[in-house]
Parts: C-alpha cells; structure tokens; sequence
C-alpha cells in the first residue's frame, strides 16, 4: 500500500511539473495565442497598431481580446479596459491570423469612383527591433522588409499622349496605398521598360488627390519612355493610415521602399533599372531611400529638404510659415522637441543626430545623383543642395547640381530646361546605350 501511495505521488509530481513546462497560451482563452508581441510607443493607438499587424484599422477589438486574455494568465501582458487610453509601455499581444474573427482576410475599400471592392490582403509585415535603436535611424531601417506587393489597377484613367494612365494601390505595412501608374504604349523592351518612382513634395493630406496633382511632372517622364510610380503615402488622399510626416517618422519612407518592391515585381517594369524622382519633401524620401536600398539606380532632386537634421533644425527658414493641417498628429509636428527631449541636442549628442541623417551615408549610394534648385525657393534653402553636392563629391559620388537663378520652388520658370535635364539624366543611366 505504501509503494501504491508512493508511485501515485511521483505521477501527480511528474504530471504538475508538466503543466508547468507548457507554454503560457496554453492556458489562455481559444484564439489568445500571440503571432507577436509589441510595446507601446509614444502616438500608438490601438487602430493604428491593428492597421500595421493585422491589415485593418477596425481589428483593434481583436488585440483587446487577446491582450486580455493573455493578461488573465500573465501578468506581465496589460489589461485594457479602455482601448482609447491605452499607455506607452504597455505589453500587447497581436493574435494570429488577419482579418475579423479568424475568417479569410479581405477588406472593403472604396475608389475614388464606383462602389467598395474587395482586395486580397497579404500577410502584413511587422517593424522589426535593431537592438533597440529609434525608428529613425539609418540602420535600423536597413533591417526592415520591405516585400511590397502586386500591383493592384482600381481604375483606368484618360491616357496620356503615348501611354497608359491608372489608378493603382500596393500594400506597406498591412495598408493600402493608392498610387498613380503609367506605362508606355509601344512594344515592350525585353527586360521591361525603365521605370522611375515619383516622391511628391508636401500636400496638405487632407487635400491631396492622387489624379490632381504633379501632372505635367509625371507627363514629362511618362511620355520619354518610363514606368512612371507615383505613391501618395500613407493618409493621403484614399490611402488608409495616418499622415505622420516625413522628417520624424519612418512611415513614408517605408511607404516609398515598399513602392519600390512593387515595381520591382510589375510584369510590364524592369526589376534592374529603377530610378528615383523627389521634389522637396519627396527629394528628402529619394535621398533616404538610395542610402537604404541599392535597388535604386539613379535619383534626381528638385528643390529637396536634403540636409541633415541639424541643419533642417537650425537653417531651415520659410518665407512663409508653415502652418501643420489638423490631420497631422501632434507627434508628427513637434518631432524637434521629441527627440531633443529624448536624445539630447546636436551638440550634445552628436552621433545620435548622425545616425538619423541620411547625409552621413551617401559613400552608400548606389547610382549618380542629379540636383535642380532655385535661387528664389522660399520654401527650401538653395543651400541644402550645395551642402548635399559637397558631401557626394566628398564620397566620390557623381552628382550634377543645377542652379537656377531667381527661380522659385518648383523651378516653374525654368520648368522645361530642368525636365529636359532630368530626362537625359535618367537616359544616360537607366536606358540602353547604342
């Protein structure tokens, strides 16, 4: 009897020290099991979070559930018992799967014109830390994916002189971004035609639309030949997210990289002969986005905010100030304070602000670069090219800059002389010679 007790003792030991090996989910609610885990920062919602992991803004409800029930097993996962209130810090757990209540993952989304269609949406990519360092810096967004996705037509448009025009979206980070395509008529060459990414300057996002804007730009590439891809950045127009900004959040730079793997995987596009157009803000994506990824053969820069942070903090100078849209958070309008606060200032922690500017990279670039500005931009210092010319020469890098006297921001007296310029630039390096 008393080895009965004895061997029934050693079982119920064996069998709880099992229980207590098995994994925490084990023990949550059906559904709980986390795909991964996030720690909430500083502007993080709930919807923006859902947005980014799992693809829909409206999905916010499923990190409650889930995020709850791995609290009820694990203290070290927040309970949230008012999802607008949610804290930075807080232990979330973004369940598995996409898509409401486990079913296939569609989205409803509506076009500029006719009714909402459903578009396929592909498993979402999550940031990804670099030990611990700020979104911002130019190594941890060497350590993001960037996989974009097809390219999707939601509506042909009025075609050009000699190609096609359409309104297209792709998806970055889970969201839909809506985006201009062209594509030359013609045969097509046999690698695919040349194709160039456009940035656009600073709209206000509330009224920005992707057709009204840009257009004799886009014309002037569009009919010489080339791809021409148009993204308008998250919370912009129709594309779903939230305008952020460029200059103090990865966001649109993200959203631009993504552009450019979708073009990559566009049947009509040459994956190798890529190029890159910006004009102020988009001269900042450009320059971002060539110390990044080397996909990017070849960028042209018109007027671009393309100095350091700390000149853009200390030399930047409007004619008129700049006043942020209601749609822009406060986050995204007060990024100086924040990482002044956070990092120190320039003079204090000069490596910090270093690491963020994608000036201290240019040795990285992959391709030439060409600048256009106007001694009259009351928008964006003429210096910021000079300074950008310097540092490419200084890397060995070829780089033509343009000066353009008494012109304004958009170069719009000397218009046709800067785009001639900057469709030879792009013939030289992106299409065949002979």
């Amino acid at each position: 009897m008393t080895n009965q007790k004895s061997t029934l003792f050693v079982l119920v030991g064996t069998l709880a020290l099992l229980l207590t090996l098995l994994p925490v989910g084990a023990s949550a609610q059906p559904g709980a099991a986390c795909a991964t885990d996030v720690i909430v920062q500083s502007g993080d919602t709930l919807s923006t979070l859902a947005g980014r992991h799992l693809g829909s803004l409206s999905a916010y409800s499923r990190i409650v559930e889930a995020t709850n029930a791995r609290a009820a097993v694990d203290a070290s996962y927040a309970r949230i018992a008012n999802p607008n209130a949610i804290a930075v810090g807080m232990k979330l757990c973004i369940p598995a799967g996409a898509g409401a209540a486990g079913m296939s993952p569609s989205v409803a989304t509506a076009t500029p014109s006719g009714p909402p269609t459903a578009t396929p949406l592909p498993t979402p990519t999550s940031r990804v830390p670099v030990t611990d360092l700020h979104p911002l810096t130019i190594e941890w967004a060497r350590g993001q994916s960037y996989p974009g996705s097809k390219i999707i037509i939601e509506q042909v448009l009025t075609p050009g002189t000699n190609y096609q025009r359409y309104l297209t979206s792709y998806r970055s980070e889970g969201l839909k971004i809506y985006s201009l395509l062209t594509v030359p008529n013609g045969a097509k060459p046999a690698t695919g035609w040349p194709a160039i990414i456009f940035n656009h300057g600073y709209i206000p996002p509330e009224q920005y639309r992707t057709t009204e804007r840009y257009v004799a730009y886009v014309d002037g590439f569009a009919r010489n030949g080339y791809i021409v891809f148009r993204p308008d950045y998250r919370g912009h127009g129709f594309s779903d997210g939230e305008p952020t900004g460029a200059y103090g959040s990865p966001d649109y730079t993200i959203d631009v990289l993504n552009a450019v793997a979708s073009v990559k995987q566009y049947a009509d596009a040459d994956p190798n002969r890529i190029g890159m157009w910006g004009h102020s803000m988009g001269g900042y994506l450009t320059l971002r986005s060539m110390v990044i990824n080397q996909d990017v053969k070849v960028g042209v820069i018109w007027a671009g905010v393309v100095a350091d942070h700390v000149n853009m903090m200390t030399n930047w100078r409007r004619a008129q100030p700049w006043t942020p849209p209601p749609s822009m958070s406060s986050r995204a309008r007060r990024w100086r304070e924040e990482l002044t606060e956070q990092y120190g200032a320039p003079e204090e922690n000069p490596a910090f602000w270093a690491s963020i500017s994608a000036n201290t990279f240019v040795a990285d670039i992959a391709g030439p670069v060409q600048l256009h500005h106007g001694t009259a931009d009351g928008d964006v210092p003429v210096e910021f090219s000079a300074m950008l010319q310097s540092q490419l020469e200084a890397a060995g890098k070829p780089v033509e800059n343009y000066v353009y006297n008494g012109d304004n921001h958009n170069l719009s007296v000397n218009f046709s002389t800067a785009m001639t310029r900057s469709v030879a630039f792009f013939d030289r390096y992106l299409k065949p010679r002979g």
